[in-house]
């Protein structure tokens, strides 16, 4: 699987989100924490039609961590991209990762 450096991990601040463009395509990263850990989903919201989930929330819901979004506050998995208000919404999740400080996303979707 290739993966795209995409920024360094300082490039995102603990808590919030950021928009990259991988392959041709608008990608979500996520930093939860302060921890060396990042999350990569579609930034599109599906029920808006806007490019605007690296701008949303993030929230953790029976220990697992979601997006909400911004403009109409459906939420989505970081992990996989479901929907959790309705899956017929899921979207796009990409695998993250830091090496050497620089945070990569594949350059396909799971």
């Amino acid at each position: 699987m290739a993966f795209e450096s995409v920024c360094q991990l300082d490039d995102i601040t603990p808590g919030t989100g950021v928009c990259a463009l991988v392959a041709g395509q608008q990608v979500a990263l996520f930093r939860p924490s302060s921890e060396a850990e990042v999350f990569a989903i579609s930034n599109m919201d599906p029920f808006a039609q806007s490019n605007v989930l690296s701008r949303g929330l993030i929230v953790e819901h029976q220990d697992e961590l979601w997006v909400a979004s911004p403009l109409k506050k459906q939420r989505f998995n970081l992990t996989s991209g479901i929907c959790m208000e309705d899956e017929r919404f899921n979207i796009k999740a990409f695998k993250a990762r830091v090496v050497d400080g620089r945070v990569e996303v594949a350059s396909k979707n799971k």
